[in-house]
């Protein structure tokens, strides 16, 4: 209690928002209950009663939490750490740490979880775009992606070059691209071709 109000105190002091749990099944119990997605990173003692921070990691991972773990411990071995890395944990603090060191790590740590935040809502923006395709259009943007000139994609779907231009134009509208190479490039990047 004595650590974590400590370490709630010096996280506070430099502006980092805190949520301190007495252990794992406070933490778990309040995880249960809130809204996804849940928001920052988690700081675990290794050795905490009745739960390791080891096993509150598992849980957290069976939970599905992609959130960033950095470990505090007084008694790290090499493959306690070594199989704490190998899970995902962000990093493994030996105590003693200094301050600076611990609150530069969090922050590194928060950074990394706001990265994969926006990366996730852009992934979702873009398979929302992609899924406001109607299937002719789908047809049209594959075809192009594939170098197919707009006479060959007319061809291969027996439709009209107007017919085709007017879908490609609708295509870059609605995934916000600018040119065919731009669109190639994209449906590359998202194995569409």
């Amino acid at each position: 209690a004595v650590v974590r109000d400590a370490l709630s105190f010096l996280l506070g002091s430099r502006g980092l928002p805190v949520m301190a749990f007495d252990g794992a099944a406070s933490l778990l119990s309040h995880l249960q209950q809130a809204p996804r997605p849940i928001r920052g990173v988690f700081l675990l003692d290794v050795r905490m009663e009745p739960i390791s921070g080891l096993q509150l990691h598992e849980a957290l991972i069976g939970l599905g939490l992609p959130n960033p773990v950095l470990f505090l411990s007084g008694h790290g071995d090499i493959p306690m750490v070594v199989e704490a890395l190998k899970k995902g944990a962000f990093d493994f603090l030996e105590k003693p740490y200094s301050d600076n060191t611990l609150v530069d790590r969090l922050e590194q740590a928060m950074a990394v979880e706001a990265a994969s935040v926006a990366d996730n809502a852009a992934a979702m923006e873009r398979q929302a775009r992609l899924a406001s395709l109607s299937e002719r259009e789908r047809e049209v943007m594959r075809l192009i992606a594939r170098g197919y000139a707009y006479k060959e994609v007319a061809r291969e779907l027996f439709i009209s070059v107007k017919t085709v231009e007017t879908h490609m134009s609708s295509v870059l509208r609605k995934l916000q691209l600018s040119s065919r190479h731009e669109l190639t490039r994209w449906a590359s990047d998202r194995r569409l071709l």
